[in-house]
């Protein structure tokens, strides 16, 4: 009896351990490379095609394929996020409210004008806020992380 009690209690204390390491994906985050989001989204085009990593709580994730994360930044900043092509890497929706860290490359997506309008149309829609297609009057661009790894904290 002491013997099975030996083994369940290792057998809990290796389940314990597990469940409160991180969950990884792709290869190793680069923690020696991070930039605050603030400052991704303050002067993107000095981060651009460079490899860098960020750290932010996980704001919402892609419910359908799991193939994006988005961060929430400060205050008065817009929401970052992180994308793989489908099936690359699949973010668990758990991962919610988490902490995580991810290591990429930032790349630009450059909208036209009905696009953008139809990118805030759709934003405004989620947040139950009005919107005005009239006054957006000029393209916007969007930034994303592509990572090549991600670290959630569990």
């Amino acid at each position: 009896m002491k013997l099975l009690q030996k083994l369940f209690l290792s057998t809990t204390l290796t389940l314990l351990i597990f469940s409160t390491s991180a969950s990884t994906f792709g290869g190793t985050v680069d923690k020696t490379k991070l930039v605050e989001v603030a400052d991704i989204l303050a002067k993107p085009q000095s981060y651009l095609q460079q490899q860098v990593t960020v750290k932010g709580t996980v704001e919402a994730v892609c419910q359908k394929k799991g193939c994006w994360m988005q961060f929430a930044a400060d205050a008065n900043q817009p929401t970052f996020r992180i994308k793989v092509k489908d099936g690359d890497m699949v973010f668990p929706v758990s991962a919610k409210g988490k902490t995580a860290y991810a290591s990429g490359r930032l790349d630009p997506i450059e909208m036209d004008l009905e696009s953008t309008r139809e990118y805030l149309a759709h934003k405004a829609e989620e947040q139950g806020e009005a919107f005005d297609p009239a006054n957006v009057t000029e393209a916007i661009t969007l930034y994303q992380l592509v990572p090549v790894a991600v670290e959630i904290a569990d």
